[in-house]
C-alpha cells in the first residue's frame, strides 16, 4: 500500500493495485459520520463496438447495453442487492455515463460488511432469459419518460445535431427498439470484457482505518479468481471536425421554446493535463461571460431573450466533447444568433491580468468547497483517473494557468462549422 500525501490541500490517499489489476483508492475522514464507496468500470454507453475477450473479432452490441447491464447486475437469482444495503443500513445506488459505470453507497455503520456487498454483488452477475425480457419493459418505460422532458431531449438533440456517426449521439438508456435487442449472452459478453478487476477502480471515502480496509478488500479479491485480461480493443467510427447539422428542431407541447447552442470540440490530440486545462479554461472563460454576473449574461437578460433557466457545460471525455449554452426564450432565433455572434467575439476581446486573476481565484474556491464533499471527491478523482489525471493535482493546474493560455486556447476554440444550434419549440 501506497500513501499520496498532498501537502498542499494537507490530503493523504492510499493506493494498491490488488494482484487482479484492481485500482483501490482510500481516503480516511475520521472527522466524517458517513462513509462513501464507488466501484467504477471503464465502460459506459459509448464502447458499443469492441472485440469480446477470448474473440479475435469485433462485435457490435445494441445500443444502451451498458445502462442495461448496470440495471440487471442488482438483480440475482433469488433476491434484490438493494435489499441486502437497506439490512446493513446503507443507501446504494448506481449510474451510467457515457464513459463510465458506477455502482455506490454510503453509510455511517457496518462498512465494511458494506464494502464487501459492493464488491461482491458487481462481481457476481447473473443474467436470465426471464428477467432479462422483464427488464425492457422496466427500461422501456424509463425511456419514455425522458423522450416527454424538454430538458432531457434539448440536451440530446443538441448532441444529435453535433454528431453524425460517433454513439455519444445515441441516449445512455438506447432506444425502446435498441433495448429489445438485447440477448442474455449479450450482457455476459459486455460483463467479461469490460468487468474485470484491471479495467475497474474502487474508491472508499470516510470513516476507516486504511490499513484494516485495504486489508479486507485484499482478503475479498484473494477469494475470487479471474483470469488474466490483455488490452481491450475498442473501435469508434471516424467523426468529421465539423457538426452534423448546423440547426435542427422538434416540437413539443411546452409553452416557452427552448434554444441550445453546442459547440463541438477537437480532443482527437489532447493526453490527460491537457485535457483537464481545456476543460478549467472552458468553464472559466464561459463563467467569465456568460454567469449571472457576466457581461453576456446581463445584455441577454436586459433584451429578454433569457430567464433564469440559462445554462452552461462543457464535457471533455475519451473520444469526444461538446459545450452547450442555452434555456428557455421567447425570441428562439434571436438567442441563437446572438449566442453565436457572442462567442465568434471571443477572439477579439482579451481578459485582462486582473479579471483573470479573480476567475483563477473563483475557481479554486469552488473546488476547495467541492472538496468537503466524500460524493465528489471519489466521483471526480474516478472520473480523473481513468483519463490520468489526479484530481488532488487540479489546484496546481488552476493556479499555473494563464492569460496566454486562455488566448490560446480561444484563438482555437470557436469556429462556426463546429457550431450547431437544437431548438424544442411549442407545437402549433
Amino acid at each position: 500500500m501506497e500513501e499520496l500525501v498532498y501537502k498542499q490541500l494537507n490530503e493523504s490517499v492510499f493506493q494498491e493495485t490488488m494482484e487482479n489489476g484492481l485500482k483501490v483508492f482510500l481516503l480516511s475522514k475520521p472527522e466524517m459520520a458517513k462513509t462513501y464507496g464507488i466501484f467504477t468500470t471503464n465502460y459506459g454507453s459509448i464502447d458499443q463496438t469492441f472485440t469480446p475477450i477470448g474473440k479475435n473479432e469485433k462485435v457490435t452490441v445494441p445500443e444502451g447495453i451498458a445502462h442495461f447491464l448496470e440495471h440487471k447486475l442488482f438483480e440475482k437469482e433469488d433476491r434484490d442487492v438493494f435489499q441486502d444495503f437497506t439490512k446493513l443500513g446503507a443507501s446504494a445506488n448506481a449510474f451510467t455515463s457515457f464513459t463510465k459505470t458506477a455502482y455506490l453507497f454510503s453509510a455511517t455503520s457496518q462498512i465494511e460488511k458494506n464494502v464487501d456487498t459492493l464488491l461482491d454483488f458487481v462481481q457476481d452477475p447473473y443474467f436470465s432469459k426471464e428477467s432479462v425480457d422483464k427488464e425492457k419493459g422496466i427500461i422501456a418505460q424509463e425511456i419514455r419518460m425522458y423522450d416527454d422532458q424538454p430538458d432531457w431531449r434539448s440536451f440530446f438533440g443538441t448532441i444529435q445535431s453535433m454528431y453524425e456517426k460517433h454513439p455519444v449521439k445515441v441516449d445512455i438508456a438506447g432506444t425502446v427498439d435498441s433495448i429489445q435487442e438485447i440477448t442474455k449472452d449479450d450482457l455476459y459478453t459486455c460483463y467479461e470484457t469490460f468487468y474485470h478487476p484491471s479495467n475497474m477502480v474502487l474508491f472508499v471515502a470516510g470513516n476507516i482505518q486504511p490499513e484494516e480496509m485495504m486489508e479486507q478488500i485484499r482478503s475479498n479479491q484473494a477469494k475470487k479468481d479471474f483470469k488474466e485480461m490483455p488490452e481491450i480493443e475498442r473501435f469508434y467510427p471516424e467523426e468529421s471536425p465539423s457538426v452534423a447539422k448546423s440547426e435542427d428542431s422538434i416540437k413539443m407541447p411546452v409553452t416557452t421554446a427552448k434554444t441550445m447552442v453546442g459547440v463541438k470540440e477537437d480532443v482527437s490530440s489532447l493526453n490527460g493535463e491537457e485535457l483537464l486545462r481545456a476543460e478549467l479554461l472552458s468553464g472559466m472563460i464561459l463563467d467569465f461571460y456568460f454567469s449571472r454576473s457576466g457581461e453576456f449574461y446581463e445584455e441577454l437578460y436586459k433584451d429578454d431573450l433569457i430567464d433564469d433557466s440559462f445554462q452552461f457545460e462543457t464535457e471533455l471525455d475519451r473520444q469526444f466533447g461538446f459545450t452547450i449554452l442555452g434555456g428557455d426564450t421567447r425570441k428562439p432565433d434571436e438567442l441563437a444568433e446572438r449566442v453565436k455572434k457572442m462567442l465568434h467575439s471571443l477572439r477579439e476581446k482579451r481578459i485582462s491580468e486582473e479579471d483573470f486573476t479573480r476567475m483563477k481565484r473563483k475557481k479554486i474556491g469552488q473546488f476547495m468547497r467541492a472538496l468537503n464533499s466524500l460524493e465528489f471527491i471519489a466521483n471526480q478523482f474516478t472520473h480523473y483517473h481513468t483519463l490520468g489525471v489526479d484530481l488532488f493535482n487540479v489546484l496546481p493546474v488552476i493556479e499555473s494557468l494563464t492569460t496566454e493560455d486562455a488566448d490560446q486556447y480561444v484563438e482555437h476554440w470557436i469556429k462556426e462549422d463546429r457550431i450547431s444550434v437544437f431548438k424544442v419549440l411549442p407545437q402549433e
